[in-house]
């Protein structure tokens, strides 16, 4: 039995199709609008910074060296301790330095054993200067009344004339003994203060931070042995670009971020390096922290320096979506609201700077309303 096929002009399909599209239609209920609250782009005045990292450190800081040559003896400090001002931290082995100063303790000590004697000495040759001008007088008396010779006058005089030089050269030795006296005195203080070099203290309160040194090493003059920091006084050194030299000022406040802690200080401008790096064509930029405990030497931190304000667009943040590395808003027109997508800037705890993609006078939803979707019908309240 041979098939039978049934053909349709084509004209009658499209004619059926057609026919029921505007029935679907129909049946098909309209979306209705989504309430959303709308908010105009405008420009508004912004501030302008600069933003320079730097790196923590402290305002004081001491290198303890050596001021003589010695063997250390004791180290009675570590790395990370607290220590006060003039606390003992490093005993050199001082015995040389004691020989010179018992050698420059018996110096004087024979000095002033020749002391007595010399004043024994000086009064004797007063008092025969005493003498000899009495005796001088008395014969200058009999001479007028022609009762001694000539002779005998100038025996007296001579004795006269003796015993003045006699009581100024004891007067010259006492002179030179005091000036001895005075030499070995600074003989011993400056024995004494190479023998207190050999304990080497703390210049100020702080911390130590490094140590290179071990007992039984030999300590050289000029040679680091620890380093101590002042506690508690921290500073950021910056690095600004030389075109923002006008723009910084000694006294100026700047707002300091701390990485490691994440938190904003209040600095100021405590000095500014002249010299420019030609390398980097920067220069250092010093600015005093606040006390904060969190702080220490070699942190990472940015200054943000205020240079003026300027005209942005900005929307408010309630406004903004982000899906990944995108950023839009929705912008009403006619009563639908369109994504735009945007590029943004800085942002503030209510506001984004938006650097293209909106134009002032826009209007865009915000805050964005759950649901909306690119070519929603909107409906504005109030």
């Amino acid at each position: 039995m041979k098939p039978y096929f049934m053909f349709l002009p084509i004209p009658v399909l499209l004619l059926t199709s057609c026919g029921n599209e505007p029935a679907r239609r129909a049946v098909q209920p309209r979306t209705p609008p989504v309430a959303v609250t709308i908010a105009a782009v405008s420009t508004g005045d912004w501030p302008v910074s600069y933003e320079a990292t730097g790196t923590v450190r402290a305002r004081t800081t001491a290198t303890i060296s050596s001021k003589v040559m010695g063997y250390v003896q004791q180290v009675s400090v570590q790395v990370g301790d607290h220590v006060r001002q003039g606390q003992p931290l490093i005993t050199l082995d001082a015995r040389d330095l004691d020989v010179s100063l018992r050698r420059a303790e018996a110096g004087r000590a024979e000095v002033q054993s020749a002391i007595p004697e010399l004043e024994n000495a000086t009064a004797a040759a007063k008092a025969n200067l005493d003498l000899a001008q009495a005796t001088f007088k008395r014969m200058e008396e009999l001479a007028a009344k022609k009762s001694i010779s000539n002779q005998e006058l100038d025996e007296a005089s001579a004795r006269l004339k003796a015993a003045q030089a006699n009581y100024e050269m004891t007067r010259s030795r006492r002179t030179q003994l005091n000036s001895k006296m005075a030499g070995v005195e600074q003989e011993v203080n400056a024995a004494g203060i190479m023998r207190d070099y050999a304990k080497l203290a703390a210049p100020f309160s702080g911390v130590v931070i490094t140590k290179t040194v071990e007992p039984g090493n030999l300590a050289t003059p000029g040679v680091p042995l620890l380093t101590i920091e002042q506690d508690g006084l921290y500073r950021l050194e910056a690095s600004v670009d030389e075109s923002k030299l006008a723009s910084v000022r000694v006294g100026q406040a700047v707002e300091v971020v701390i990485e490691a802690s994440d938190r904003k200080l209040n600095a100021r401008v405590s000095e500014i390096v002249p010299s420019v790096d030609s390398a980097s064509r920067s220069y250092i930029v010093k600015l005093d922290l606040p006390a904060a405990p969190q702080l220490r030497t070699g942190m990472f931190g940015r200054a943000v320096f205020p240079l003026g304000m300027e005209k942005v667009v900005a929307v408010p943040v309630a406004a903004l979506m982000e899906r990944g590395q995108l950023q839009s808003v929705f912008v009403v027109e006619d009563g639908v609201a369109h994504t735009r997508l945007v590029t943004t800037g800085r942002r503030t705890k209510d506001g984004v700077e938006v650097l293209s993609g909106l134009n002032p006078g826009e209007r865009i939803v915000a805050p964005l309303s759950p649901g909306l979707l690119d070519g929603a019908r909107v409906e504005v309240r109030q």
